[in-house]
């Protein structure tokens, strides 16, 4: 199977195990012309992490029928991925302080293949750009 070009994996770090179920959303950036201070993210993609924390099939492989027939292409420009972790913590009776995390990112050259990971607690996150 082959992955598609944005893809993340969540762990919990709190219990050293990868995060299943959590909701995953991709959006497109717009700026709204003759708006000042006016951004605009468009839902994009949409996926849950599988039971290894990891979501591959948010968007369909690049160049792909299927990316092209959805008109899911990746093209350079800003992106943001919004991961949704409170219900996986209420899942196991634990808060979470973050019900939402938000992480904008640039694609400079869509060739590539961009992987987010988050490490993520009830009580804090990070991430990286991963391989």
């Amino acid at each position: 199977m082959s992955k598609g070009p944005i893809t993340c994996h969540v762990l919990d770090v709190s219990l050293g195990r990868p995060a299943e179920g959590v909701e995953v959303n991709i959006q497109t950036y717009h700026k709204l012309e003759g708006q000042k201070n006016v951004d605009i993210f468009n839902p994009f993609a949409h996926g849950v992490t599988d039971a290894d924390g990891r979501c591959l099939n948010l968007l369909p492989p690049r160049g792909s029928d299927e990316a092209r027939q959805q008109n899911k292409e990746v093209v350079a420009g800003t992106y943001k991925i919004v991961f949704k972790p409170k219900e996986y913590f209420e899942k196991t009776d634990r808060k979470c302080f973050y019900p939402w995390v938000e992480i904008t990112f640039e694609i400079e050259n869509p060739e590539e293949h961009y992987h987010i990971p988050l490490l993520i607690s009830p009580y804090s996150f990070t991430t990286y750009r991963g391989s």
